[in-house]
C-alpha cells in the first residue's frame, strides 16, 4: 500500500489501531521518514538558493529587474529552509523523547519481571527458618573453634605431674 493511500485511510497497521494509538517503533518509523523528507527538502532549497544567487549575479547590472527576482524568490527559499529547520529540530526533539521514553518504558519492565523473580526465589524462604539456621550455623563455627583451641594447645604431660 502505497503512503499516500496510507494517510488517507487513516495510516498505520490494523493492530496499532485496536490498541489506541501506533507503537513506539512505527512512531519512531514515521518520525524518522519525516526527517529524512525535510532533510531531503533541506537539500533542495539549499541548491535552488545558490542557483537564485547565481542566476542574480549573472544579471547583476544589466537586468536589474531578473536580478532583484531572483533575489525575491532566493530569499522566499531562505524563509522556507528556516521553517524547515525549525520543524526539524521539533521532530529531533520529539524522537528522541520517544525513545527516552520507550528505553525507559523497557527498563521499568525489566525490572518489574526482575522483582517477579525475586519475590518467586523468596517463597520458599521463611524468615524464621533463616535465622534458625544462622543460629545453628554460629554454634557449630563456636563447637568448631573449642576443637580448635583443644587441639593446638599445647599438651602440658610433664607439668600436671607432682614429684
Amino acid at each position: 500500500m502505497s503512503k499516500i493511500s496510507k494517510f488517507f485511510k487513516g495510516g498505520g497497521s490494523a493492530g496499532s489501531k485496536g490498541r489506541g494509538g501506533p507503537s513506539p517503533q512505527e512512531a519512531l518509523a514515521r518520525l524518522r521518514e519525516t526527517e529524512e523528507m525535510l532533510s531531503k527538502k533541506q537539500e533542495y532549497l539549499e541548491t535552488r538558493i545558490e542557483r537564485e544567487l547565481a542566476v542574480a549575479r549573472q544579471h547583476g547590472t544589466k537586468n536589474k529587474r531578473a536580478a532583484l527576482q531572483a533575489l525575491k524568490r532566493k530569499k522566499r527559499y531562505e524563509k522556507q529552509l528556516n521553517q524547515i529547520d525549525g520543524t526539524l529540530s521539533t521532530i529531533e526533539f520529539q524522537r528522541e523523547a520517544l525513545e527516552n521514553s520507550h528505553t525507559n518504558t523497557e527498563v521499568l519492565k525489566n525490572m518489574g519481571y526482575a522483582a517477579q523473580a525475586m519475590k518467586k526465589v523468596h517463597e520458599n524462604m521463611d524468615l524464621n527458618k533463616i535465622d534458625d539456621l544462622m543460629q545453628d550455623i554460629t554454634e557449630q563455627q563456636d563447637v568448631a573453634q573449642e576443637i580448635s583451641d583443644a587441639i593446638s594447645n599445647r599438651a602440658a604431660f610433664g607439668d600436671e605431674f607432682d614429684e
